[in-house]
């Protein structure tokens, strides 16, 4: 199990409703993330058994307790960044409070939560890295979209988009271990043009310049942080997918290839690789 050291506070408005959440992180020997929502007793796993929606954005919610209508009486919605980091520094054993029904977005990376991690400080890491790999090829084919996991001796992530924008047509960005950096700090994209309309159904009521990386005819609302941004944002949200699972990439021994994919398809392939996981050295 790995947690910190000491507790974490933090605050920052959301993406999706744009209100002010407030996060307490403590330290926990549960040997997992549990989440806990708007001051409530009760908590759930971020576990891709949880995962009740993919739309837009990762949503976790408690399947034990429902609302009149069915629905999930806790739930949390953009955990992916928050996930990407804890999956990016191993930490597995944490309890979350938040004051919103969602994640902070802070400049839409996994940044801020990786310096706060930091900060606190990591601690009970194990020894030895565990590593694992697929005992069979994981896969989900449909049409163009594709998500295929292989054994292999070595991680190895290729992920390509095809996206009408003259930067990421046909483009694609192999994972480097020695640039997760460029990784960890590679914020939420989207088309500026179709702003008004997510936000007149009710989204993307926080999005500003800072926190969302535009994308425009001739470019982008904003410089980039490195080379194809936006696909290493692809990458990022994949590391906070897969770690639904309760293992991180980094201790794959595995080809992951995607092909013009999202949340949903990350999820469906966490679903199937968590039964087909085993232990190699």
């Amino acid at each position: 199990m790995t947690t910190i050291a000491k507790e974490i506070r933090a605050k920052g408005n959301t993406l999706m409703k744009n209100l002010d959440c407030e996060v307490l992180i403590k330290p926990s020997k549960e040997g997992y993330i549990r989440l806990f929502v708007k001051n409530e007793e009760k908590s759930f796993k971020a576990y891709v058994g949880n995962v009740i929606s993919t739309e837009h954005n990762v949503t976790l919610g408690s399947r034990e307790h429902r609302t009149l209508l069915g629905g999930c009486k806790y739930k949390v919605a953009l955990c992916e960044h928050f996930m990407a980091a804890c999956s990016i520094l191993k930490i597995d054993s944490i309890d979350v409070y938040l004051s919103q029904e969602e994640f902070p977005i802070f400049d839409g990376s996994s940044k801020e939560w990786v310096k706060l991690f930091k900060e606190a400080g990591i601690v009970d890491r194990p020894k030895k890295q565990q590593f694992y790999t697929v005992k069979e090829p994981v896969y989900y084919l449909n049409g163009k979209t594709s998500m295929v996991i292989l054994p292999d001796k070595e991680l190895y992530i290729s992920y390509a988009v095809n996206y009408a924008h003259n930067d990421l047509n046909n483009r694609w960005v192999a994972f480097d271990k020695n640039n997760i950096e460029e990784i960890i700090e590679a914020r939420t994209f989207g088309f500026y043009k179709d702003l008004k309309k997510y936000q007149m159904l009710g989204f993307a009521q926080g999005v500003t310049i800072d926190n969302t990386l535009g994308l425009v005819d001739d470019g982008y609302t904003v410089d980039l942080r490195s080379e194809k941004e936006p696909i290493k944002h692809k990458i990022l949200d994949l590391f906070g997918d897969i770690y639904q699972t309760g293992v991180s990439p980094l201790d794959l021994k595995c080809q992951i290839l995607v092909k013009e994919a999202g949340h949903a398809v990350h999820i469906k392939v966490a679903k199937l690789l968590r039964d087909k996981l085993i232990k190699v050295k």
